[in-house]
């Protein structure tokens, strides 16, 4: 352990100013505008790979956003390990709400402050500074890869391809991601399993024109209106989803298994008050983490239609869209979930509009057993590093890519988050804590050892 605190210790502001200069790429793959700033993330992270001791680096084409690709095989007979993540970005907005600009990051009380400071570029440069610290300490047990995409936020909707077209080069023992977070700075927990996910953009259609809502408001529908209406008929008085056949293939948690992550800390009453609520919601007979972690989910990402200006206008609007989500738990597949839903949403619509649903979106749920080598491994590098055996949990995020890792490739991945739900991901004034980054290049190396000794036994 000293070689890397002597290590970290020398190089660390280094490593925040290469971190800083990932973060000021503005690699948003949301906005077609940003095409440019994802292959400027791509050939940095290339650059950074190799700078780090690679063997090789190169940036892929895909139909969509490229993909860094790099290795270091110290011995073929050794096991190999490929490191996920992603350069892409939220988007930055709204704007005015950020303490700093998004896009210029800085350090203030103890935390990294920019888009992507956790989400992943924060995250994925500690693989990148652990990585290099491994091999210019000589203490690098085992081949490594670097798979890093530009479409994560959008749904990663080329790299299963771009996997099966490589699926010899990316052939490894086991896929680590740290993309996820920690239940607390002092709570170390590894993130064991995640739901999938079906995203819809839905359009709602009255009269032909925009339309004078006094001359014509009472005597035609108005979109908007319909569209709230719809949505509300989306879920009961439990919060019971009311999508025929959506729960059919639900997989039921055991009372065992509740009962495990009833034992993962939660204070109710710090969850309301750091989200400025007075009660949370959600589905009758489940605990909040129960809500996030093992069961599914609808909800209204985005409504829009109509004048939104500065000012007013009375107006009936032509037209009223909506995004929706489901976040899905094991065992329901996203395509026929999205299919069921654009089935009974359109069924519902009454004759007064058209209503038309475009599935965006989506990816199955993950779940990693806890008594796979690359578990205990990690394990064992959190417990050293924090003093503690991490908690098991349920992630209620989604990254649709790892079930298709283990469709594609027959590898399974373990997920080593160092996030934490006060980091703001996907929010304005995102951070992360240096205390966090540093320990995160602390954890990996001994991930590292104990994954290759595991294998040896």
């Amino acid at each position: 352990m000293k070689h890397i605190n002597d290590y970290i210790e020398t190089h660390k502001d280094r490593f925040l100013d290469e971190l800083f200069g990932l973060l000021r790429i503005p690699s948003v793959s949301a906005i077609a505008d940003h095409k440019p700033d994802m292959y400027r993330a791509a050939e940095y992270w290339k650059n950074l790979l190799l700078e780090a001791g690679a063997d090789r680096a190169e940036v892929y084409e895909t139909p969509g956003n490229p993909v860094t690709y790099g290795e270091k095989i110290i011995n073929p007979a050794l096991p190999t390990v490929l490191v996920y993540g992603h350069m892409d970005v939220m988007p930055a907005d709204p704007l005015e709400k950020w303490n700093t600009p998004p896009f210029e990051p800085e350090i203030r009380d103890g935390k990294i402050w920019g888009r992507g400071a956790d989400d992943d570029k924060g995250q994925g440069m500690m693989h990148a500074k652990a990585f290099e610290l491994m091999v210019k300490t000589g203490t690098l047990p085992c081949n490594v890869k670097f798979m890093i995409e530009g479409e994560e936020e959008i749904g990663s909707a080329h790299l299963g391809k771009w996997c099966a077209e490589h699926r010899e080069m990316l052939k490894s023992d086991i896929i680590v991601v740290s993309d996820t977070s920690m239940i607390a700075p002092d709570i170390p927990s590894i993130t064991t399993g995640l739901r999938g996910l079906a995203y819809w953009q839905v359009e709602v259609t009255g009269p032909c024109r925009d339309l004078h809502s006094g001359l014509f408001g009472g005597a035609v529908a108005n979109p908007i209106n319909v569209l709230c209406k719809m949505i509300a008929q989306m879920t009961d008085e439990n919060g019971k989803i009311t999508i025929p056949g959506f729960y059919d293939d639900v997989q039921e948690v055991s009372p065992e298994e509740r009962a495990m992550l009833a034992r993962a800390p939660f204070n109710l009453e710090n969850y309301k008050k750091a989200l400025g609520l007075e009660e949370v919601s959600g589905e009758a007979g489940f605990t909040t983490t129960e809500r996030t972690g093992i069961r599914p989910t609808f909800d209204l990402c985005g409504i829009w239609g109509g004048y939104t200006g500065e000012g007013t206008k009375t107006v009936l609007p032509s037209k009223a869209f909506a995004k929706i989500s489901c976040r899905l738990v094991p065992h329901q597949d996203h395509e026929k979930i999205a299919e069921l839903f654009k089935t009974h949403f359109e069924s519902i619509a009454p004759e007064t509009v058209t209503v038309e649903v475009t599935p965006l979106h989506g990816g199955q749920s993950y779940v990693c057993p806890i008594d796979l080598p690359a578990y205990k491994a990690a394990e064992k590098a959190y417990r050293e590093v924090y003093g503690k055996l991490p908690v098991p949990t349920r992630s209620g995020g989604s990254i649709p890519i790892i079930s298709t890792f283990e469709q594609v490739l027959g590898v399974k991945s373990v997920l080593m988050g160092f996030g934490l739900e006060s980091d703001a991901i996907h929010s304005p004034n995102e951070n992360f804590p240096l205390e966090q980054f540093f320990n995160g290049i602390r954890t990996i190396p001994l991930f590292y050892k104990y994954f290759a000794e595991n294998l040896k036994s």
